[in-house]
């Protein structure tokens, strides 16, 4: 049985952050390094999750508004897939949008995943796009204050 822990911090305070990104996004997808790594890191809340010590995923928490909170950048190495670590992210992503109070929670999400982020409660909005060459659907979460 693993073990599995979710931390927040800040990006600059664990470098396994860029470099689970990186893995994901630019190795196995092709994504360029200027539009993974968009200058926008610092402004924003991290999580990452450890299985048995390792780095293993990471999401990215960004602000739009007062009331809107955007999950982006959902990434888990492919050793530690199908295991719950994207799910225990997306669980802690949830928690912290209910606790600041977010009324609204938004993501971009790729659509071979769409099912996923269904199972969570996000709503697919619009029709699906191209970002990064990878086709996409933007989904939400509306959350009534509580």
């Amino acid at each position: 049985m693993s073990s599995l822990t979710i931390r927040r911090l800040c990006y600059q305070d664990d470098p396994n952050i860029e470099k689970i990104r990186y893995l994901v996004f630019q190795i196995e997808q092709g994504v360029s390094a200027e539009l993974e790594f968009d200058g926008k890191d610092k402004q924003c809340e991290h999580l990452i999750a450890y299985q048995n010590g390792e780095a293993v995923g990471t999401a990215r928490l960004r602000e739009l508004d007062r009331h809107t909170l955007k999950i982006e950048r959902l990434a888990v190495i492919q050793t530690a897939r199908k295991q719950g670590v994207a799910t225990a992210l997306m669980q802690n992503a949830i928690e912290f949008a209910r606790d600041r109070a977010y009324t609204q929670i938004v993501l971009n999400a790729q659509t071979y995943i769409k099912p996923f982020y269904l199972k969570l409660g996000f709503e697919p909005v619009g029709e699906e796009f191209l970002e990064a060459g990878i086709r996409h659907i933007k989904m939400i979460q509306n959350r009534s204050i509580s």
